[in-house]
């Protein structure tokens, strides 16, 4: 196991009615930015909830809607522009995690000279951030609880992530009940984007980390067993909250700290996303079996094999026969969540391969199983 330092600063307002917490908010000042997409906070009742906590509080809110489900760099210049202006002493965010990582980096621009895209490709030019508060209403990337973001310039046909520790939230109200109206589809991503997470980390190659991969199989299992719930009882509050507590256990460092590998679905997706502008969790269920096939082999089996007999329970004495199996019952899962299968499903053909290959090569570098160019795009390949 790796040295570490472990630091998740966020303070977790967990459950029904949490929402009433909003009132801290004036201990960082007077005036707020709230940060949301489309109409779904009002629909919901959130919105009108949360500027009547606001107000109570005698703070002064001003807006910025209609951020992307892939936040645009546009989104967060519009926010900045509002902080600096107006004076913002704060930002609110109410979402998923599209909309908390719109509102990290108007954080951070709010602070800084810099273009907002020169924080995204230059992280190291953060030096600080507003502070931050949200309200979760999609269980998926697991960005209440931690420092990372993920911008897109569709122009250029480019997404990346930025992270910074000022960027962390001060506060997240997570109340489940919020994501009763997720639709099937944002419910089978965010799962899919979850699950993700966990592999990620799972995935590692620094030795005796048991701690952190026994917590890894266990959110996994549960993981496998409420997403099918949710998506056949969108109102089952027990599947809701476990899918959501699920997502900030996946990324806030609590699986990572001590066994830390680098990423290599993510970056691939994020090429995927650039230039096609699907839907994160989608993509990533799309590739992450067919990563798991390319990766499987004599000296990775032992870790498959792991997954395989711990959280799905294979008993067999053969390693790749488990690891086979383990693959088989995850593209199975994924379609059990009605997750496409292919890249074709979502309009993806080869015109783009060599670029997203060359672009994401550097991501995947000091992954579990490192992969060059021609690798990616064999993985492309087998998923059209």
């Amino acid at each position: 196991m790796n040295n570490f330092t472990y630091s998740i600063p966020t303070k977790v307002h967990f459950g029904k009615g949490q929402i009433a917490h909003l009132g801290e908010l004036k201990d960082s000042g007077n005036k707020v930015l709230l940060v949301y997409g489309g109409g779904s906070i009002k629909r919901a009742g959130i919105y009108d909830r949360a500027l009547e906590i606001l107000q109570e509080a005698g703070l002064t809110v001003l807006e910025l809607s209609g951020v992307e489900p892939n936040p645009r760099i546009e989104s967060v210049r519009k926010g900045v522009e509002i902080c600096k202006k107006e004076k913002i002493d704060m930002i609110l965010s109410i979402g998923g995690g599209s909309v908390i990582d719109c509102g990290k980096v108007i954080a951070a621009g709010a602070c800084s000279e810099e273009d907002p895209w020169e924080l995204v490709l230059h992280p190291e030019k953060i030096k600080a951030a507003l502070p931050l508060y949200c309200v979760l209403t999609l269980a998926a990337t697991g960005s209440e609880m931690d420092g990372a973001a993920v911008i897109s310039d569709l122009e250029k046909q480019e997404k990346w992530v930025t992270a910074s520790e000022s960027m962390k939230p001060v506060m997240a109200v997570m109340d489940p009940e919020y994501t009763f109206s997720v639709s099937r589809k944002q419910t089978a991503a965010g799962t899919a984007d979850i699950i993700s997470h966990i592999f990620e980390n799972y995935f590692t190659n620094v030795k005796a980390a048991d701690v952190q991969a026994r917590f890894a199989e266990g959110l996994l299992k549960t993981c496998f067993h409420y997403g099918p719930v949710a998506l056949k009882n969108p109102e089952d509050y027990d599947a809701r909250a476990n899918l959501m507590w699920a997502s900030s256990m996946a990324i806030n460092g609590l699986i990572q700290y001590g066994a830390e590998v680098a990423w290599c679905v993510h970056p691939m997706e994020h090429e995927l996303s650039a230039f096609y502008d699907i839907t994160h969790g989608e993509g990533l269920a799309i590739l992450t079996p067919h990563w798991m096939e390319f990766a499987l082999n004599e000296n990775t089996a032992d870790k498959f094999a792991d997954y395989g007999r711990n959280v799905w329970g294979i008993q067999a004495e053969d390693n790749m026969e488990i690891s086979r199996e383990a693959i088989r019952r995850t593209k199975e899962f994924f379609k059990e969540m009605s997750l496409p299968a292919t890249l074709t499903e979502v309009g993806i053909d080869r015109t783009y391969f060599d670029i997203m290959a060359e672009k994401a090569e550097a991501g995947c570098q000091g992954s579990f199983v490192e992969l060059k160019k021609e690798d990616i795009i064999s993985i492309f390949e087998n998923a059209l």
